[in-house]
């Protein structure tokens, strides 16, 4: 007896020996198949060159005649493009520029301290802005300054700058004859704590030391603060001060153009 039935007799007889027997046959066969690379034959590269389209140097020869680039005199004859003239087109229509010295001079003039006494030479109408007032308010008042000879008044520069002050009263003043003034002494030597405010101030007015530098006594001018029109503050003058009826209608004169 071999080793090996000697082993399946000890493991249990003839009977273990048909169960593992047949377990071996129960078992799943696996075939890895290799892949296979294509075989190329010379008629299979012949057949390939066949199909191509076979190209001779009369071909290139051709195409070089039929596609030639253009010789320089060619060129030459292509008419080239005109360039339009730009001084010929429209010129924009331009507004009379603000001088920008004179607003400057104006602004120094306005920090010395008699400043206020060029005031007193005839009744003044002052009608105190800011540039943060809506654009309609302001453009408003400027076309009724305008027309009744007041002097727009502002605290300061736009942004701290002359330069957008500048730009920024020539958009609002336009091609109209107005004053203008950049002066913040006048806020404190008026009083003026809102915009606009309208201040009428009467004729030979004579200004007295204060803590703004110069300011005009009470009683040689009157004002009123409200979003109102020109017309309706030099009105309110005349009905709420009697002694200023005709300083008030002198500018309501020139205003409405001779007609009270």
């Amino acid at each position: 007896m071999s080793a090996t039935d000697r082993d399946f007799v000890a493991g249990g007889g003839p009977a273990a020996r048909i169960r593992v027997i047949a377990a071996a046959w129960l078992l799943p066969t696996i075939v890895w198949a290799q892949p296979v690379a294509p075989v190329v034959t010379d008629d299979d590269i012949a057949r390939a060159a066949k199909s191509q389209p076979a190209i001779t140097d009369k071909d290139i020869e051709q195409a070089a005649k039929k596609h030639r680039m253009p010789t320089e005199a060619e060129l030459a004859r292509v008419p080239i493009q005109a360039t339009p003239r730009v001084d010929a087109l429209p010129q924009p229509v331009t507004r009379r520029p603000v001088d920008l010295g004179a607003v400057a001079r104006g602004y120094e003039a306005m920090s010395q301290p008699g400043a206020a006494a060029a005031l007193n030479a005839g009744p003044a109408l002052l009608v105190f802005v800011s540039f943060s007032m809506p654009e309609a308010a302001l453009s408003r008042l400027t076309d009724q300054a305008a027309r009744s000879g007041a002097t727009l008044v502002t605290r300061g520069f736009v942004n701290g700058s002359l330069q957008q002050t500048v730009a920024r009263t020539q958009r609002l003043i336009g091609q109209r004859k107005v004053g203008f003034q950049i002066d913040p002494q006048a806020f404190d030597r008026f009083a003026v704590s809102a915009v606009p405010t309208f201040v009428l101030l009467r004729a030979a007015a004579m200004p007295e030391p204060c803590a703004a530098g110069t300011c005009f006594p009470t009683a040689s001018y009157v004002s009123v603060a409200g979003d109102v029109s020109l017309d309706y503050a030099l009105e309110f003058f005349k009905r709420s001060a009697p002694s200023f009826n005709q300083e008030a209608g002198a500018f309501l004169s020139k205003m409405r153009g001779g007609r009270e």
